[in-house]
């Protein structure tokens, strides 16, 4: 079942996101702090897939105003599934859900970057656009 996220899912979601980052080590606060941010921010969209009352992946968008897109677009941020549950369609569903209330809320587009999960995206219908830069500050 794919739903929006709440309070009681804060510990099993940071429990994916230490598996999820690789640029930076979660810290419990500041993951705490931004977690409750986030659910209180319209235009983020932190979703949860749940099995057995287990959330086993989440997603995390967000929606904003772009100039070339002419209004809304989306971006995914985050999604990550549990091991266990890989290539069984949570990630899928999870992209599915996201996509439908990205345009329920007037988005043109999805965009993310990723480097580990191309043949995924490509299977879902997404295509390459664009390279991916970053600077760590």
């Amino acid at each position: 079942m794919i739903r929006k996220a709440n309070e009681n899912d804060l510990e099993m979601i940071f429990e994916l996101v230490k598996v999820f980052a690789t640029s930076f080590q979660p810290e419990k606060s500041c993951f705490i702090h931004s977690f409750h941010l986030i659910l209180q921010d319209e235009l983020a969209s932190l979703l949860v897939a749940e099995h057995n009352n287990q959330v086993i992946g989440y997603s995390l968008g967000f929606i904003h105003d772009a100039f070339y897109a002419n209004g809304k677009v989306a971006w995914l941020e985050e999604i990550m599934v549990r091991d266990d549950f890989r290539r069984k369609g949570v990630g899928a569903k999870l992209m599915s859900f996201f996509e439908a209330e990205s345009k329920n809320k007037g988005c043109k587009l999805i965009a993310l970057a990723t480097r580990r999960a191309s043949d995924f995206y490509n299977a879902i219908g997404y295509e390459e656009s664009a390279t991916y830069f970053k600077k760590l500050l």
